[in-house]
């Protein structure tokens, strides 16, 4: 065999281990793009969503249409907007009181709640 003629397979063998290797590499790529793609969204994902959507719709159309309790211990309440509208526009009729009234109820609203109780001088022996 002469030097030319081992050039020849030397440089053959190098293309085939250098195809070789890009095989492997793109068979490698595909396979973790199949076994890493998430599941597509099927009809029970998007019940569930719509099923979602339609009970914050609820709770969001039962608070703007109905009375309730928003602190019943410091007496506010909730009431439907469309009692809201008509009340406040009357109430700003007289920008200063409402004004007065408005800070007054915004303070009794923010009105911290009594400390917790002091914690107890012994330490629990479990602790």
């Amino acid at each position: 065999m002469n030097a030319s003629q081992l050039f020849n397979r030397t440089v053959g063998l190098y293309f085939v281990a250098i195809a070789g290797t890009f095989l492997i590499v793109a068979g490698l790529v595909y396979a973790m793009q199949r076994y890493t793609r998430p599941a597509p969204l099927g009809a029970a994902r998007a019940q569930e969503r719509l099923k979602a959507r339609a009970e914050v719709t609820a709770a969001n159309t039962e608070s703007l249409n109905n009375y309730g309790w928003v602190d019943q211990g410091k007496g506010i309440v909730r009431m439907p907007i469309t009692n809201a509208i008509p009340l406040a526009l009357k109430e700003w009729q007289n920008p200063a009181a409402a004004r007065s009234n408005l800070i007054a109820r915004a303070e009794k609203a923010a009105e911290q709640p009594p400390p917790p109780p002091k914690p107890p001088e012994q330490p629990n022996p479990y602790e």
